[in-house]
């Protein structure tokens, strides 16, 4: 047994199921192994970006790590950008990096680069290995940083000489440790402040999951509070059984004035907000220094269970639920606008599905209008890197065949990811990819507008405007392998969204706003 095969028996009894693959010379042995050692589904991605944004997909419907697989140095840095964004939502992934052959490294050969460093800017754990003995017990210490709740990424990296040399069994799997619960002074201090005070109540991480949601909403339904959810939530359960969460503002102005009127800030699963951006005149923090921000549980605590016994300490009763009386929008008819989109989208989505929504400004209204929609699933980038969508659209549907998938993409970002359509085509996955084609990176415009720009000037026009030639999403896709249409009203995108969801399989709907 060599030192790559060693690795993948112990990857494969810790409970990795699947490797995202972008494979070069280093990683032959490790590509070799995946044949000799059953066990692993290995996905070919064609660009490194995917396999960290599938590998981010993928974790956050599993709850347990994938694998990626990369090419030296290189080919982690085109994966950084998805890395930045998992890292962000705390998704659980084990990067596994080709390295040079440890006699080769002094060298410098054309390809070789400090991995480590660049794998320090995403990752909390990193080890580089130095022998094929001691690569399975890497790979085990590996896949336990990785599982430490919620999630975290860890990067091994494995020189080409050791996962070809001689090797023992592999390890076992190591133990993992929950989740540490939150303190009692901290439920207690946020129980009295919730009997004393009107307060908010600001959700996120895994205090979105059904289980959250529920103990949250019985706390409301005794004190009154408001519930409010980060603005880009790494998953959230939604529908019409699950309480009504609003959703805090992107822009800073409308954040500040929405926490304004509490004095105190519970924070259940999250950090204290930020802008996402400094603009003058406006703070960094969202909530003033006159206001009080009390953290309940952090986002590496066992969120869930903090909001129960604060239920239970308020007295609040089991299964009360803040009512959703928000009503399923009808299908909308006439041309394309954003709010029709949005309606479009609630209005045809069955149960089950997963929402991966990086349609960014035109799919703004997305968020309220689906409140009544049949139970689903609600991803977004916590991280803001563009073109995350249709990658982690790919790794959720590998993670949960059995449930459609909608990836609502903004046509600029999309193109940034576009292979991943070639990988849905490849796995034969249920992925409908909605393409909000506004011809622009509208948000820049929006932006300049901020900024003061009154007019937008010829040069400022041609580095937003994405025409000349207008991108056509259909022949994009069937160069990929993917089957597209192109729709124009709100009547042809439920008709065509219904079509592609009973057909399963890779879709691509272009919808011109």
């Amino acid at each position: 047994m060599n030192g790559a095969e060693s690795l993948l028996r112990t990857a494969i009894a810790a409970g990795i199921e699947v490797c995202f693959a972008n494979p070069g010379t280093t990683e032959m042995p490790i590509v070799a192994a995946l044949d000799t050692v059953p066990g692993i589904r290995a996905v070919l991605c064609l660009f490194e970006g995917v396999c960290a944004g599938a590998a981010d997909g993928y974790g956050r419907m599993k709850n347990k790590p994938a694998m990626t697989l990369l090419h030296l140095g290189p080919g982690f840095a085109n994966g950084i950008a998805y890395l930045h964004d998992a890292r962000r939502a705390r998704s659980p992934i084990v990067n596994l990096v080709g390295e040079m052959a440890t006699w080769h490294l002094a060298a410098d050969a054309p390809l070789a680069s400090d991995i480590a460093s660049l794998a320090r800017s995403v990752s909390a754990w990193v080890r580089s290995n130095r022998s094929a003995e001691e690569l399975a017990a890497d790979m085990a210490d590996a896949i336990a940083a990785a599982s430490v709740p919620p999630g975290q990424i860890a990067t091994l990296i494995a020189p080409h000489d050791c996962q070809m040399g001689p090797a023992g069994g592999p390890i076992p799997a190591r133990p993992v440790p929950p989740a540490p619960r939150a303190s009692d002074e901290a439920i207690k201090r946020a129980a009295e402040v919730l009997l004393k005070e009107e307060a908010a109540l600001l959700l996120g991480g895994t205090a979105l999951d059904e289980r959250g949601l529920r103990a949250a909403a019985r706390v409301a339904s005794v004190t009154g509070c408001r519930l409010i959810c980060e603005t880009f939530p790494k998953r959230m359960e939604r529908g019409a059984t699950l309480p009504s969460v609003e959703r805090l503002p992107y822009f800073p102005e409308q954040a500040i004035r929405m926490l304004s009127y509490y004095q105190t800030i519970i924070l259940a699963g999250v950090k204290e907000p930020v802008s996402f951006f400094g603009y003058p005149g406006i703070p960094s923090y969202l909530i003033s220094p006159e206001q009080r921000a009390i953290a309940l549980a952090a986002p590496e605590e066992d969120v869930p269970a903090a909001l129960e016994s604060l239920a239970d300490a308020l007295g609040a009763p089991a299964g009360a639920m803040e009512s959703n009386f928000a009503t399923r929008p009808s299908r909308p008819t006439g041309a394309l606008t954003r709010e029709s989109f949005a309606a479009a989208i609630a209005a045809a989505q069955p149960e089950g599905a997963i929402i991966m929504d990086e349609g960014n400004t035109s799919s703004a209204a997305y968020f309220q209008m689906s409140n009544a929609a049949p139970p689903f699933t609600y991803l977004t980038q916590p991280g803001g890197a563009i073109g995350l969508g249709p990658p982690c659209a790919t790794g959720a549907a590998i993670a949960c065949p059995d449930r459609p998938v909608i990836n609502l993409q903004a046509d600029g970002s999309a193109m940034y990811t576009l292979q991943s359509l070639w990988t849905q085509a490849r796995e034969g996955l249920n992925v409908t990819t909605v393409i909000c084609n506004n011809r622009s990176y509208w948000i820049l415009g929006y932006e300049l507008r901020r900024a003061g720009v009154k007019e937008l000037g010829a040069q400022a026009q041609r580095l937003i405007e994405l025409t000349n030639p207008p991108l056509d999403w259909v022949q994009l896709a069937g160069g990929m392998g993917v089957p597209g249409v192109r729709v124009e009203t709100a009547e042809a995108l439920v008709k065509e969204l219904k079509r592609a969801l009973d057909a399963g399989g890779p879709n691509l709907i272009e919808a011109v706003l």
